[in-house]
């Protein structure tokens, strides 16, 4: 049978006419495992991948319409939230995050959520008082219809693979995944494993500038590369990352949100945080793809950090397969300890139906990399 090679402009001609064979990641692999990976190859042109991990490193940027007379925001804070001014003369950028120490236990993504609800949070401004924008102060109640130009900005939006977090200190941790029990009385781990984009996809090498990806519902694109950006990694003889690895920045419109893959979070100690789906198509164009594809959880790994050590380098204790952490227990220090997701698995499956359905009816475009992602991200560090 083997594996005939296809190019992006065949694939996007069986989408117009209703043949694309589109299925989710862990179809796909259960499909190789049960038959051949030929075979899975055959009756698969595209394969829907998709993670739901908890983050604070993005912001809702608004652009908010004219008043009269004019103000030049300088502060600003929407639902009791502060928000930053000074970009332009109507522009906010809320923070997804919040302080852990607020007694509301909000942040931004609290506010994006009540805004998807259909809430009105109140909007305070400060201005600056300049000639032609003397206005200094305006309370107003903001609604979604005044929400046209707002977008949602994820700095870490992919990533290619998790951590496993754990702590050798006594006590509760607290740490941005939630409690960790010390010493070694549980695991955490950040990454959805095989039904990941990044671990689907080595090196997210089909994304770039201008890709489509599906962002808790609602179609966004791709930026550029994101935070913490290191393609140079460690990798597995697969070219699976055995590190967090590639990142890829993200935006996507509120108006286009979907509150069932998008929700607020807090930790005790950390802060706020949102829980965000998101989904992208990967191309089979030939055997490399597909195998990579087809690599199951037990053969994927993930490092161990110990995150009581509040440094920039943390100690490691070697990687661990998906397979044991899906199973809900790993090894670590000689010690066997329970592991349990710190991500949606079920949301992140959610988001790959509906991305399946959306490329087999055409409401969804196969993905065209207008630049390549850069291979040369690595993280420079601030001394002081």
């Amino acid at each position: 049978m083997g594996f005939a090679p296809r190019t992006p402009d065949q694939l996007l001609e069986r989408q117009r006419l209703g043949r694309l064979q589109v299925c989710t990641a862990l179809d796909f692999r259960r499909r190789a495992a049960s038959s051949s990976l030929e075979q899975a190859y055959a009756n698969t042109d595209v394969v829907a991948a998709a993670s739901c991990d908890f983050t604070d490193q993005g912001q809702i940027w608004i652009s908010l319409g004219p008043c009269d007379p004019p103000l030049r925001i300088r502060q600003a804070r929407l639902g009791g939230i502060s928000a930053g001014g000074g970009y332009g003369a109507a522009e906010l950028c809320l923070p997804l995050g919040g302080s852990s120490d607020d007694p509301q236990r909000r942040g931004g993504i609290h506010v994006l959520d009540e805004l998807l609800r259909g809430d009105q949070p109140l909007l305070e401004l400060q201005g600056e008082g300049t000639t032609l924008q003397p206005r200094r102060e305006l309370q107003t109640a903001l609604g979604g219809d005044q929400l046209s130009q707002a977008r949602l900005l994820l700095a870490r939006g992919i990533t290619e693979n998790g951590v496993v977090a754990v702590s050798s200190r006594e006590g509760l941790l607290a740490s941005p995944f939630g409690g960790l029990l010390g010493p070694f009385g549980n695991a955490l781990f950040s990454g959805c494993g095989a039904r990941s984009i990044g671990l689907t996809m080595p090196g997210l090498h089909q994304l770039g500038a201008g890709s489509a990806v599906l962002v808790a519902g609602g179609r966004g694109h791709v930026l550029g590369p994101g935070g913490g950006h290191q393609p140079q990694t460690r990798r597995q003889a697969s070219g699976h990352a055995r590190a967090p690895g590639a990142s890829l920045a993200l935006s996507v419109a509120v108006s286009e949100l979907n509150r069932q893959w998008i929700r607020p979070c807090w930790f005790d100690g950390h802060g706020a945080a949102a829980l965000v789906a998101v989904a992208a198509p990967v191309l089979l164009l030939g055997e490399q793809e597909a195998r990579q594809a087809a690599v199951p959880d037990e053969e994927l790994e993930a490092p161990v950090l110990d995150y009581s050590i509040p440094r920039r380098i943390r100690p490691g204790f070697g990687t661990v397969s998906y397979g044991e952490l899906m199973a809900g227990a790993i090894q670590v220090d000689g010690q066997r300890i329970p592991a349990a997701p710190a991500c949606s698995l079920k949301l992140a499956d959610s988001l790959a139906s509906e991305l399946v359905m959306q490329l087999q009816d055409g409401r969804f475009p196969l993905p065209a990399r207008l630049e390549p992602l850069s291979q040369q991200g690595r993280l420079h560090p601030l001394e002081g």
